[in-house]
């Protein structure tokens, strides 16, 4: 296998959620200087969701009319569109509009959604893409994802996002009238350190990540060593196939052939026919599945389960979460096992564990050994161990899909938009409207 074309894989599926993940981790800096405040969030996850008007569209397109979209420019458009927004973002993030007699982040809410359109539809175009390249470098592909959180996550941390120092603050407590009666308490404030470097400089990085990601979709589809890595030494640029036998070809054919038994008989028309009818909603359901949990449920109550255990928790959590990501896809390439059985304990075991966060979410600020050490300790291995099974579940359906074929892995990212969807339905009311959580303080904890 060819070591340059991994590493193009990987910066190619890095730029798929890179800027919709760096403006989350950001959002410490951006909520103190915009009107909207701790608003935003929320209409964050609204702009996100109907930024699936992407991947509908594509999906659509692929269903009724098979092959008239060409790929390879789509990607081309929305790559270029994630890299100018991500530019302009850097000099118009704070210009506000008089809407309705109140100033609105216009710009940047625009902007937002042109970044989210980018990488919703990314779901169902990068992953199509990777069929035309050897099976192998879509495990690759699946690291490069997962460091798009991971990457903006580490850079937010050099820059000194969400730092905070404890420190005494005294309170005068009067009684009565008489002065003399007063008494003076003290208590640790929470105060948030200034960052490293603007937020300007974090735009730029950014919309730097999407140049790579441009230049790295550009040697993949042009490169002498990369068209080596194609099946069968072919080569295809993105456009329709040439003849109808090979449009077939690239459709059903395995890729992974010691994997799969020879002269096997078809179950379905789905894909090679390897799957059952039953299989094939069993493996959607569960990729929804996983997608709504480590795409929007648990992320967006993190914050909820860590902070009760203090700051360090929380950051190391948020840091060791992005870590599993890409290390899962790291292990799935050494172990692709494509056990159903052991993709539906894994799944189970990561519902699990999720299950305790978001319990320990329910309680805040005082969840289970609140005043522990140990709780900290427990939080912490509990977001490692739900992201590390679940990614994994995700990678080894994605290499399963990837073996059916062309439009198997359409399905998949519009079934991956799908599961974040019904997260987002789900969470947005509890967490933004009714206010179902509430949030600790990372300096005074206050639990019987």
């Amino acid at each position: 296998m060819s070591l340059l074309t991994h590493l193009l894989a990987c910066l190619f599926g890095m730029g798929s959620w890179v800027s919709i993940n760096g403006l989350w981790v950001e959002l410490p800096l951006i909520v103190p200087q915009i009107p909207e405040g701790w608003y935003l969030p929320s209409y964050l996850s609204v702009l996100i969701q109907m930024a699936n008007v992407g991947p509908l569209f594509v999906t659509l397109m692929h269903r009724f009319r098979p092959g008239a979209l060409n790929e390879t420019a789509v990607i081309y458009v929305i790559i270029g569109l994630g890299t100018v927004a991500s530019f302009l973002l850097g000099f118009f993030w704070t210009k506000t509009v008089v809407v309705a007699g109140a100033p609105r982040s216009v710009a940047l809410l625009v902007l937002t959604f042109f970044l989210a359109a980018v990488d919703c539809t990314s779901s169902v175009t990068f992953l199509p893409f990777m069929m035309r390249l050897k099976p192998q470098y879509l495990t690759t592909y699946y690291i490069g994802e997962g460091v798009s959180g991971l990457l903006p996550a580490l850079v937010a941390l050099i820059q000194g996002v969400g730092v905070v120092r404890c420190i005494n603050s005294t309170q005068s407590v009067n009684h009565t009238l008489s002065s003399s009666n007063s008494s003076v308490t003290f208590e640790l404030q929470a105060q948030y350190q200034p960052a490293n470097f603007s937020v300007e400089v974090f735009f730029f990085f950014l919309s730097a990540m999407m140049l790579v990601c441009l230049v790295a979709f550009l040697l993949l589809n042009y490169h002498p060593a990369v068209a080596r890595e194609h099946p069968n030494n072919r080569y295809t640029n993105g456009v329709k196939e040439k003849s109808q036998k090979n449009r077939k070809w690239a459709e059903q054919k395995s890729m992974m052939d010691p994997y799969r038994p020879a002269n096997q008989k078809c179950r379905s028309s789905f894909g090679t026919g390897t799957y059952s009818w039953m299989q094939v909603f069993y493996i959607f359901v569960i990729l929804a599945w996983t997608n709504a949990l480590t795409n929007v449920v648990l992320p967006s109550v993190q914050s909820y389960s860590c902070l009760p255990y203090g700051n360090n928790a929380y950051h190391l959590s948020a840091t060791m979460a992005a870590v599993s990501n890409p290390l899962a896809c790291f292990i799935a390439m050494f172990l692709p096992i494509r056990s159903l059985v052991l993709m539906g304990a894994l799944t189970v075991i990561g519902s699990g564990v999720g299950a305790y966060i978001m319990g320990m979410a329910v309680l805040s600020p005082c969840p289970l050994l609140v005043n522990d050490t140990s709780g900290g300790v427990i939080i912490v291995l509990a977001w490692i161990i739900f992201v590390l099974t679940l990614s994994y579940v995700k990678v080894i359906i994605g290499v399963i899909l990837r073996d059916e074929g062309h439009s198997a892995l359409v399905w998949c990212g519009a079934v991956v938009q799908l599961g974040s969807l019904l997260g987002a339905v789900t969470m947005f009311p509890l967490v933004s409207l009714y206010s179902f959580f509430s949030s600790g303080d990372p300096c005074n904890t206050k639990c019987p």
